[in-house]
């Protein structure tokens, strides 16, 4: 398993679509308060290589132990929001409205999503000061599963969604 520190250099895809302008401190300190979290130091590193955007191919998977409505062995990570204003483009930012209009749990933070399944960090147990787990949603099926304890060791798990059998046929939750 590959360190987060490692993982930085080939994180991202090299795509334009949904990057937000560079983190600076400031951009930090107003998510926090208008997410009343304080977000794990392992996003905010990834985040200031860079602000959101598409994940490369070798980290764009989630292994699970239990099969979800997506796949009975994963689910996908292709993106991480951002942090920042971008008109048509997801943030961060915008989890309150998200977390409202899909009737999801609260405090979480959303990463990644669709709508239909989301993956985001969870900070029902530890406080919206503590070290939030990461968790997958799913809003049409009313489930969820933690996927992982921490957002470093969330990174740290990610591989290649081609390494999985992607027939959509394969869940066995649909």
């Amino acid at each position: 398993m590959a360190r987060l520190d490692e993982i930085q250099a080939t994180f991202w895809a090299g795509v334009d679509y949904g990057v937000q302008p560079p983190l600076t401190d400031e951009t930090v300190r107003e998510a926090e308060r208008v997410l009343g979290v304080t977000l794990p130091s392992a996003l905010l590193d990834l985040l200031r290589v860079q602000n959101g955007g598409t994940v490369a191919a070798d980290h764009d998977a989630f292994p699970t132990s239990r099969p979800t409505s997506w796949s009975k062995d994963h689910v996908a990570f292709d993106a991480l929001m951002g942090i920042g204003g971008l008109e048509q483009v997801t943030s961060l930012l915008d989890t309150p409205y998200l977390v409202k209009e899909w009737g999801l749990p609260s405090p979480i933070v959303l990463l990644s999503g669709d709508g239909h399944c989301w993956i985001g960090l969870d900070y029902r147990v530890c406080g919206p000061e503590g070290d939030p787990s990461v968790t997958w949603f799913d809003t049409e099926l009313d489930t969820e599963l933690t996927l992982a304890s921490d957002f470093r060791t969330f990174v740290e798990k990610l591989t290649a969604a081609s390494g999985f059998d992607l027939d959509p046929g394969a869940s066995t939750t649909n």
